[in-house]
């Protein structure tokens, strides 16, 4: 009798693997299928089905905006309210540290070796000077108070605004109220909440994933229709060559070779978090791209709810491996459009900044474009060039994106398996 239920046990598991498995690969052709449709549609389209996309498109990244911002908040409250003495919360944290600088120094260390071998050459001080007017719109506060920004002053502004450093300071100080409150009907009754919210939070997001195929057939039409009207790219060929030259690196050798060295897969992960990097790419937003990031990991890779709610929240708004080589790439090539010489201390010091700046870089369309000029013209580096770049910093913000997402989910990955089987049960709070 214990042989045969063992076997209908064995049997049950082995079907339902094989659905499981069946329908990761229909919902992965799914969105190739969606891909490719959207790139069809873009190219033929007239004006009036381009209106119908742009329409779509922009009701998805609303969506995805709406939800992102209670998810970052909610996620990291609920996690950090549950650290106590022996929860490993803080073993998480060093290692999420840990990763997201190795991740994001080897991305700027990159994006230096790649402008040295490069020497992509200086553009014309005449076509630079017609571009300052171009940058004029988008000068705005030096990087200090760029800092002094993320200090929220009151309560709702940062939710309003919609600033994800500010959203995760508020956040991390609520949550590590709330795990130092003693044990109490009242600290129940809030955690029960928070965690009840944060379910409905889920629910949404999962019914918003059901329907994504068709927001990625719209960004996709979106996306063509636009590169048919061409982008100009100029004089400044070899300087775009070598940002996306160090983003694609650092996606396709540099990433999947720290999960080699892990023991972790790289296809099976990049396969399970498709449907994020999709939204990535396309939103040009880690921080709007959370929702389906989480979901993807939870339920294509199975990464521990408290590892992915706790990891995502803050790689999110701290692993800038795009906006590392971005910084550094551009900093020092308008540098060299100055007149200076680069020399491999320059190389160095480069290095450095641009890790830490792009830590404090927000994960949202052209966050990293605004965080380097605010750098830049803090150090009194001439910015009028920043208006050449412009043009063709649409598609470096989508490469960067999805790259700033995969690196997020390669350090959960690791994180999840660094502290696989050693954390303690979940205690159930108090009644």
């Amino acid at each position: 009798m214990a042989e045969n239920t063992q076997r209908i046990n064995e049997a049950t598991t082995t079907a339902l693997a094989t659905i499981s498995r069946k329908s990761r690969l229909f919902t992965a052709a799914l969105y190739v299928g969606a891909l490719i449709l959207g790139a069809i549609l873009g190219y033929i389209a007239n004006d009036d089905l381009k209106s119908v996309f742009d329409f779509i498109a922009t009701i998805f990244t609303r969506l995805f905006s709406f939800i992102a911002v209670p998810v970052i908040a909610v996620s990291l409250i609920t996690t950090l309210s549950k650290l106590s003495k022996g929860s490993k919360g803080g073993t998480i944290l060093g290692y999420t540290i840990f990763y997201t600088l190795l991740t994001t120094i080897l991305a700027a260390t990159l994006g230096a070796v790649i402008f040295s071998y490069v020497s992509p050459e200086n553009v014309p001080s005449d076509l630079s000077g017609k571009a300052a007017d171009a940058v004029v719109q988008y000068e705005s506060l030096s990087y200090l108070q760029h800092i002094i920004s993320i200090i929220p002053n009151n309560l709702l502004q940062p939710f309003v605004a919609g600033n994800v450093l500010s959203i995760l300071l508020v956040a991390a100080a609520f949550g590590l109220g709330i795990a130092s409150m003693p044990d109490s009907k009242s600290k129940s009754a809030v955690v029960h909440f928070l965690l009840g919210f944060q379910e409905l939070l889920f629910i949404l997001i999962h019914w918003l994933i059901k329907v994504l195929p068709l927001g990625i057939l719209a960004f996709t039409a979106q996306l063509v229709a636009q590169l048919e009207a061409g982008v100009i790219i100029g004089g400044i060929a070899s300087y775009f060559g070598c940002v996306i030259s160090a983003n694609l690196l650092q996606m396709f050798i540099i990433l999947p070779a720290i999960l080699l060295l892990r023991g972790l897969n790289p296809l099976k992960i990049a396969r399970g978090m498709l449907p994020a990097l999709a939204v990535a790419l396309f939103s040009k937003s880690s921080a709007g791209t959370l929702p389906v990031t989480i979901a993807s990991a939870e339920d294509n890779l199975k990464i521990d709810k408290r590892v992915s709610r706790f990891v995502l929240p803050i790689c999110t708004t701290i692993n800038m491996n795009g906006c590392a080589a971005f910084i550094l790439i551009t900093s020092v090539y308008l540098l060299q459009n100055s007149g200076i010489e680069i020399a491999f201390g320059t190389l160095v010091a480069w290095i450095f900044i641009a890790t830490f700046a792009a830590v404090g870089n927000a994960g949202v369309p052209m966050g990293c474009y605004f965080l380097t000029l605010s750098l830049v013209s803090s150090m009194n580096i001439p910015v009028a060039l920043m208006g050449i770049i412009l043009p063709v910093y649409a598609i470096i913000d989508m490469i960067e994106t999805a790259l700033n997402v995969w690196s997020d989910s390669c350090v959960a990955n690791i994180v999840n398996k660094e502290v696989k089987g050693k954390l303690p049960e979940e205690v159930p709070t108090v009644d």
